[in-house]
């Protein structure tokens, strides 16, 4: 019954959600720069999926969260 009372610590979990949010998008954007000598076109779809995946990720996540 005392996990039903809520005395439990949650930090690590808003961590892992948080990573899940905002890790991937900044990943993709310093491989955008990363790859932005060799070839704008690839550097332009790792940006668009930078921000796609930040604007999904905060989506569910922050319903999630909410």
């Amino acid at each position: 019954m005392n996990f039903l009372e809520g005395n439990m610590d949650l930090s690590g979990l808003f961590i892992i959600i948080g990573l899940i949010m905002f890790g991937p998008p900044i990943l993709f954007a310093i491989i955008g720069t990363a790859v932005r000598k060799k070839s704008k076109t690839a550097s332009k779809i790792f940006y668009i999926l930078a921000v796609l995946y930040l604007i999904i990720g905060l989506g569910i996540c922050g319903g999630a969260l909410s």
